[in-house]
Order: structure tokens, then sequence, then C-alpha cells
């Protein structure tokens, strides 16, 4: 494993017209582990991974630098350029980022001709993806439109659409909450087994410490747009240190009935 970060964060602010919403927010993430970014709805994790691809929504800015393998991405264009294949992103809500006028073969082929990967096997390559990601029979796959198709589903696809253009690194953004529980249970199946079989590295983004406690290494716990606690997922478990952090396991205990 490479001592080089695969993503590098550091001194994150983003800014709305009115008020500061991420301040100094600075983290690493390495190649075959998963660094779990937690905390409530509106601590600003979200955001933070949505600015790595400038992704971030309209009205919003950021500042700060953010390293990929070492190399600093200095504008927009940069970012964006890492899209898919460096960094492939998975969202909550997997409806918003197809067209449902095209089938899932169609995403697949414009996604590999974009990238200039577009060749003779793409087929080929396309249902090994879907294999991969957990279709049984992935050749009823590519016809489907994505309204024909579930939000597990559609997770699947994107995973395998990163699959496909050999990113190395997945951001994962709460990528479990509209899912039911079933879902749920295979997608971070999915997210586990790849982690293993590729090395993939991944930034998983979640308010649930359940998820963080089946996923991920390391883990940073943000707050009020700052992270107030970092640690391997054992020590944030065992030994919470910030009185935050002791309140968000306390609470996920007892509402898993482990107290």
């Amino acid at each position: 494993m490479s001592s080089t970060p695969f993503l590098e964060v550091r001194d994150l602010q983003i800014h709305s017209a009115s008020r500061e919403l991420v301040s100094g927010v600075g983290f690493q993430a390495v190649q075959g582990r998963v660094l779990g970014l937690v905390g409530a709805s509106g601590s600003g994790k979200s955001l933070t991974c949505l600015s790595v691809l400038d992704l971030l929504p309209k009205g919003l800015r950021m500042q700060g630098q953010i390293c990929v393998q070492g190399v600093a991405l200095e504008d927009q264009a940069s970012r964006r350029a890492i899209r898919s294949s460096k960094v492939g992103m998975i969202l909550q809500n997997p409806m918003s980022c197809f067209d449902p006028v095209f089938t899932i073969r169609t995403h697949f082929r414009e996604t590999l001709a974009a990238h200039g990967m577009l060749s003779a096997d793409f087929g080929q390559r396309m249902l090994d993806a879907l294999r991969e990601v957990g279709f049984a029979e992935p050749q009823s796959v590519p016809g489907l439109y994505p309204f024909q198709m579930s939000g597990g589903m559609l997770q699947r696809v994107m995973v395998a659409l990163a699959l496909i253009l050999e990113a190395p690194f997945l951001i994962a953004d709460e990528p479990t909450t509209d899912l039911d529980t079933v879902a749920q249970a295979r997608v971070l199946d999915l997210l586990a087994g790849l982690k293993e079989r590729h090395g993939l590295g991944m930034l998983l983004v979640t308010h649930d410490l359940g998820v963080i406690a089946r996923l991920a290494d390391d883990v940073a716990v943000m707050h009020g747009g700052m992270i107030i606690e970092r640690g391997t997922v054992h020590e944030i478990f065992g030994n919470p240190q910030h009185e935050y952090t002791q309140r968000l396991i306390a609470t996920h205990l007892e509402f898993s009935g482990y107290n």
C-alpha cells in the first residue's frame, strides 16, 4: 500500500452567501481502506464530499486544497476531470443520476465513450461488471430503463459504472439511506466485497453508525461543519473522546439494543 494518501483534503471551507457551512476540514484517505465521515444531517459531510468532484449546489463556493494521488486539483476543471476515471461516486438518490429516457446500456456506452474507453468488447465488459455487482442474470439489465429498476438495483449499476472505468477510489454519499433493509444489506456486502477483491479506497459518508461499524477502517466525526474527532473505527467506538461523539455512540447503542 502506498504511503501517499489517495485523497487528501486540506483546510476545506464552504460558504453560502450568508454563512460558513464547512470550516477548516482536513483528512486523508488511503487506498485499500474505508474512511467513514459520520455526523448528523446538516453537519456538512455531504457538502464536503461533493466539493471533491466540483458537485456543490449552485450558490456555494469553496476554498482549500484537494489532492488526488499527491497532485493538487487547483481548479474546477481539474476536479471534474477525475470524476469516474479516478474517483467514482454513488449517491443516496441514484435515480437522479440517470437519464430516464436512456437504457442502462446507453448509459454504459456514453460513459465509456466520454472517457475514451469504448471498445469492441464493450458488451462483455458491461456484463462482467454487472455480474460482479450482484446481478445474477446481467444480460437482463442493459435493456432496462432507470424507472424500471429499484433504488438498490440502480446503486449497483452506479458501482458497476465505476468498476468498468477502473476507478480506484469510490465516494459513497449515504448509499443506503433510501433503501429497504434487504437492499441496504446487499449494498453494504457489495462494497465490502469490492474493497477486498479490488483494494478500492473509499470515502463513506453517512449518519448511520451501523454502516460505519460494518464498513469503515478509519472514522472522522463531523459536527457543526468541522471535524471534531478522528481515529480508527475501534478507537471511535471503544473510547470516544469528544462529548458529541460519546453521545452519538451512546444513542446508537441504545437504539441498537445493546444497552
